[in-house]
């Protein structure tokens, strides 16, 4: 039995790096009846090209569907597209939920961008102890830097499309020669040019996860009272408040808008806009049953299927019919 770690997936074969060679596998069928979903990033046991077992993970994203990750780097561009920090807000705060440390990383220096920018981005960022790098891949400013907060890691590269992650990349090991697309002029917006997850080594010591992007990045999967703790500017004023399920929008002694001035505009804009999410999110569940019975179960420390209920009383009943069959042939007899 070997370990390895997935690194590329593609219709229903698993490509595993054992460190030496890359195997091509596939899921041994009592995976696929546990309904594990097995993800880019994963460590797996495999033998004879079947993957036999998922090895736990330290963290993985949902969308898109990547495990084991040491650092988000969130990428946006100073200009072409121009600096959205509401959507720079949602990676951060999305980086927050998963508990994966982000470092910013600005793009596209060498454009005619506003400098006011620079000292706003210092100003709100540096404070909630982000590491903030500058770069131009066409120029290769920066490029250094960024490459030396990628040794010893697996980067997952987040942003939208168009901002140059693909050009980072490239700028760091022209080799790879990953695909790139100019920003369209009339909406000012790339287009994506990954279309699946996949793990690159972009040296000897560094790895970045190539995704196809986090643009629909929404928080309608968690509570609005849960949303605060994704704001370590608005968090720290939480506890203050009158009431302990205050969701901070004007609730009468909220702590965080007695404080509201210490807090920056489109910090708490973001809060403001998830919190809306997130009250979708609850409308939704405030009626449904989503009480989910499990597919697997823990027995001697292994997962096993799991029969449903339903099935285990169909199968009892089948049982009891066939006992009293037997009962009645024999009193027959």
């Amino acid at each position: 039995m070997a370990e390895g770690q997935i690194y590329k997936i593609h219709s229903d074969f698993y490509y595993v790096d054992d460190g030496q060679k890359t195997h091509e596998c596939k899921i041994r069928e009592v995976l696929k009846k546990q309904k594990e979903k097995i993800l880019v990033g994963d460590f797996v046991e495999f033998e004879s090209g079947a993957i036999i077992k998922i090895i736990p993970r330290k963290n993985f994203i949902k969308r898109p569907s990547v495990a084991n990750i040491d650092q988000i780097i969130i990428v946006s561009a100073l200009k072409e597209p121009d600096l959205d920090l509401h959507q720079l807000n949602r990676y951060i705060a999305l980086a927050k939920y998963y508990n994966i440390p982000a470092i910013l990383c600005f793009n596209k220096e060498d454009l005619k961008w506003d400098k006011h920018l620079k000292e706003k981005i210092k100003k709100i960022y540096e404070p909630l102890d982000y590491k903030i790098v500058y770069t131009s891949a066409t120029e290769h400013k920066g490029i250094k830097n960024f490459e030396k907060v990628l040794t010893n890691k697996t980067t997952v590269l987040c942003g939208n499309s168009g901002v140059g992650k693909s050009s980072l990349v490239n700028a760091i090991n022209p080799d790879l020669n990953l695909r790139t697309k100019q920003v369209s002029e009339k909406t000012q917006r790339g287009t994506h040019t990954t279309r699946h997850c996949e793990i690159i080594k972009i040296n000897d010591t560094s790895r970045i996860v190539d995704t196809p992007g986090f643009s629909n990045v929404r928080f309608d999967f968690i509570l609005p009272a849960d949303v605060d703790l994704l704001f370590d500017d608005i968090a720290k004023f939480r506890d203050q408040c009158k009431y302990s399920n205050c969701l901070h929008t004007c609730e009468d002694g909220c702590n965080v808008l007695e404080n509201i001035d210490k807090i920056d505009k489109t910090r708490y804009e973001s809060y403001l806009e998830f919190i809306k999410e997130a009250g979708e999110y609850k409308e939704k569940i405030k009626f449904e049953g989503n009480k989910q019975e499990h597919t697997k179960k823990l027995v001697h420390n292994k997962h096993i299927a799991k029969i449903s209920e339903k099935k285990r009383q169909s199968a009892r009943n089948t049982l009891k019919q066939n006992i009293y069959k037997d009962i009645e042939d024999e009193e027959n007899e």
